[in-house]
């Protein structure tokens, strides 16, 4: 006997309830309950052993588990594999979210495409469009051989039936939000319908070995759309940003069961597809104007790669009763904390005056080595006098104003050696730490600091 009843979810984290909530008891969210279908069986007690003790899946000592020799696959695409943490694990699920039109659905094709050398039989699967518009895309990214299967499918029963028939080393769905599940009465993108379609693709990537893409829909505040246990559900999450409008777009990985979350991967969108940009911080630093106030090259680190990033600050009096601030890239709280140290700390009344932040390139950053790099800009835009154009600078700066050590120094130096910087400002802490090593580095004055106003001073 089977018997329809409705459940309210949480579209933020999936939380069930029997009637409607103004507010997720779990995540806190505010009117994010929907009204949904099931269908509840209704039957006897189950007599007998459960269907895995009768199969013999018996706890196993981890002394006793085998491991193999798997090497990961190499996907063909430096910046790929470097976000992944060296390649492909086989057998992994692998959740690709993105703004629409960001292209995602590009680069995954053209991941189908390099993968053609080392994977044998590759299924392309889309639910959104027809075999004639991924041929057409396909022809505008370049040649493809016939060890790639495409297929328009939504119905995961016909897709799970196809998997297990062809055995392909690497499915991809396009999109995760289109998939349904007859079992499941609510509509496709539903709460209950991503999750039922995820679980079924994980028991589907982990008991045949097949590595499976999802490629995820985003909503408004930048998250995958459906409920947040589906970030949980899959083995790596990765986001796929940037403007649409810029070239440039940046490949974050947000979790990662086999490799690091800090790595971030460079590509440019050209006409022919996604193109890999192998050294991004020269491709940033273009354009960067010479002689001009307010401006400050900064060095950075996202995982095990610096970065240079250009900081661009304006400050002037302001021609209302309260200034305005706006940030582009960087943390607004953190500009206004740096704002209040410099006032503090150094004497320069700011309190009325407007000050912009933009980090060039359209990059977001976190990182607090960014903070010396965005209090100079803001001193220099403020005395209108500019800062060397081959100086770069990192460094945390603290509520009393000193200049705190970061990671990775020598890495840092480096970079800025590599592309023609002639000297850098960097805590005096990590002066020593690095001394050694910047020996090697010719040309390069290495200038440590204690304090703001000993950086400002250089100004």
């Amino acid at each position: 006997m089977v018997k329809k009843d409705t459940v309210f979810f949480c579209q933020g984290c999936g939380h069930e309830s029997v009637k409607w909530l103004g507010q997720c008891p779990a995540c806190k969210e505010w009117n994010s309950f929907v009204e949904e279908t099931v269908v509840k069986s209704k039957g006897g007690p189950v007599r007998g052993a459960p269907r895995g003790v009768a199969d013999g899946n018996i706890p196993t000592a981890l002394s006793e588990v085998a491991v193999g020799n798997e090497e990961r696959v190499q996907t063909g695409m430096a910046e790929f594999d470097r976000v992944l943490g060296g390649g492909i694990v086989p057998g992994s699920l692998v959740l690709v979210g993105g703004d629409p039109g960001i292209g995602k659905s590009t680069l995954l094709l053209q991941l189908c495409g390099k993968l053609t050398d080392s994977v044998n039989n590759i299924l392309y699967i889309s639910g959104e469009e027809s075999l004639r518009q991924i041929k057409i895309r396909a022809d505008r990214l370049g040649q493809f051989p016939d060890s790639l299967k495409i297929l328009c499918e939504t119905n995961l029963s016909v897709i799970e039936a196809i998997i297990r028939k062809s055995s392909p080393d690497m499915v991809v769905i396009d999109s995760i939000q289109t998939m349904y599940c007859e079992e499941a009465s609510s509509a496709p993108g539903s709460v209950s319908q991503v999750r039922e379609s995820t679980a079924l693709l994980l028991r589907l990537a982990k008991g045949l070995g097949i590595t499976i893409f999802l490629v995820g829909h985003v909503t408004k505040e930048g998250t995958v759309a459906g409920p947040r246990v589906l970030e949980h559900i899959v083995d790596v999450v990765l986001y796929f940003e940037g403007d649409r409008h810029a070239a440039y777009r940046i490949l974050r990985g947000v979790k990662n069961r086999f490799g690091s979350t800090n790595e971030i991967g460079v590509f440019e969108m050209r006409g022919v597809g996604l193109v890999e940009v192998p050294n991004p911080s020269e491709y940033m630093l273009s354009g960067k104007p010479e002689g001009a106030s307010g401006s400050v090259v900064a060095c950075l680190i996202e995982g095990t790669r610096p970065l240079l990033i250009e900081i661009q600050a304006l400050v002037y009096q302001t021609n209302f009763g309260i200034p305005r601030r706006q940030a582009a890239g960087a943390d607004l709280n953190r500009l206004n904390l740096l704002m209040a140290v410099l006032e503090k700390r150094v004497g320069m009344q700011m309190a009325s005056s407007d000050a912009y932040v933009n980090l060039a390139g359209g990059l977001k950053i976190n990182e607090p080595a960014l903070d010396l790099g965005i209090v100079m800009a803001l001193a220099s835009s403020f005395k209108n006098s500019p800062v060397a154009d081959r100086m770069a600078v990192f460094g945390e700066v603290g509520l009393s104003g000193e200049v705190r050590s970061v990671s990775m120094p020598s890495l840092r130096i480096k970079e800025a050696a590599k592309l023609g910087f002639t000297a850098c400002i960097l805590p005096e802490v990590c002066l020593a730490a690095c001394r050694d090593e910047a020996k090697n580095i010719k040309g390069m004055q290495l200038i440590g600091v204690k304090s703001v106003q000993e950086a400002i001073a250089l100004i």
